[in-house]
């Protein structure tokens, strides 16, 4: 690859901040990650990988690495609480692959970061810095971290998740939306499920006031389940809150026995709130963007958090590339590029809160009747403008 001569600072070496230093590093840019924690590491548990992001990883060297953990499945396989009845069988497998042309994953977050983490060159990832400041000198960007250490790049990038500082930096601080909906995660060795004989899918039983979701995850050796529920009385957003194995059951009391049974089976679960944010009218100013959840978080009722976050890197690094010296209108490109499809499936998320969650009666009805036509989301041809998308092509409109 040659080098454009360009410097880039990416601020958080979750997945969003990985894959996008490996998109710019092969678009031959000078990367430099700067990670607040001591290691890296992921906190959660599954994560899909629609097609639409695996694409971008496949040209990036991770096929292997996203072969070798990952579980490709069946379907997407949407049931009634009680009794278990289909409501929505989409294929994935052959029939995804065959028409978008790369494979959808169900991964552990914390293998796919790794896979991310190999193939950055470790003299690029700097760990132990956390940001404290930032100054857009206008012809280069200076990043201040604790303990005094300071950086000077051409673009800095914020990849730092939904607290970011660099997002604080740039907007100030942010107003999040509690959903009244909390969560509960976790994971469950799949051989202490062995006589539910699982179907390799990923499975979303939709039930008055709550869902839950479950797939296979790390070569078929573990069951990853979120258990999301209305409840106004839990506020804190974080992922690593403990939750009690105890409520979640007692709130999924009368569900179909493999739901119960899922949770029966689980040592350790947290808890978080769900909030909803407002898509941002702006994520850059000057040398300075966001990426990911640092400028488009969502509910996780689309399953595409990590695969935008991911695109997001690939269209960052097309836009580059293709700016010369203009970098403050090829970040603004980027946005415009980004912000009309992210905001989108931020409101099909929030808009999934609802309809996941009809009580029994009309309304629940008339969903899934409508669901047996197969043209709500997640049905095959209602994705397709998801999975389709090459988010590493770009048109230089701004030229």
């Amino acid at each position: 690859m040659s080098s454009t001569g360009v410097s880039v600072g990416v601020v958080g070496g979750g997945i969003g901040g990985l894959s996008a230093a490996l998109s710019l590093l092969h678009a031959g840019f000078d990367v430099h990650v700067f990670e607040q924690a001591s290691q890296l590491g992921e906190v959660g548990a599954g994560v899909q990988v629609s097609p639409n992001a695996s694409r971008i990883l496949h040209r990036l060297g991770l096929a292997e690495e996203l072969a070798r953990t990952g579980v490709k499945p069946l379907a997407w396989h949407q049931r009634r609480w009680d009794d278990g009845r289909t409501l929505l069988r989409s294929p994935l497998a052959e029939p995804l692959e065959a028409t978008f042309g790369f494979p959808h994953y169900q991964i552990h977050r914390a293998d796919l970061l790794s896979a991310l983490a190999r193939a950055v060159p470790a003299e690029r990832v700097h760990l132990g810095h956390r940001l404290t400041g930032l100054l857009d000198h206008g012809d280069r960007v200076e990043a201040r971290f604790a303990g005094g250490a300071r950086a000077e790049v051409d673009v800095l990038v914020g990849a730092d998740g939904i607290h970011s500082r660099v997002r604080r930096e740039l907007f100030g601080p942010e107003n999040p939306h509690f959903t009244g909906c909390i969560a509960y995660r976790g994971l469950v060795p799949a051989d202490r499920l062995a006589d539910l004989e699982l179907e390799v899918t990923a499975q979303v039983w939709l039930g008055p006031g709550r869902h839950f979701v479950h797939y296979l995850v790390r070569d078929r050796q573990l069951v990853n389940f979120v258990a999301i529920l209305e409840q106004d009385t839990w506020t804190r957003e974080s992922w690593t809150d403990q939750g009690d194995i105890a409520d979640a059951l007692a709130a999924y009391d009368g569900w179909h026995p493999q739901v119960r049974t899922i949770l029966g089976a689980v040592d350790e679960t947290f808890i978080w709130a769900l909030h909803d944010r407002t898509p941002m009218q702006r994520w850059s100013a000057g040398r300075v963007t966001l990426l990911g959840d640092a400028c488009h978080a969502m509910l996780p009722m689309m399953a595409q958090g990590a695969a935008q976050a991911i695109e997001d890197g690939a269209t960052l690094a097309a836009c580059l590339a293709d700016a010369g010296c203009n970098i403050p209108e090829a970040l603004h490109h980027y946005e415009r590029l980004r912000s009309p499809r992210t905001a989108r499936l931020q409101g099909m998320s929030a808009a999934n809160k609802t309809r996941f969650h009809l009580p029994d009666g009309p309304l629940q009805r008339e969903r899934d009747a409508q669901m047996a036509t197969a043209t709500t989301d997640w049905s095959f041809e209602s994705v397709a403008w998801i999975y389709e998308h090459d988010a590493a092509t770009v048109n230089p409109v701004y030229r």
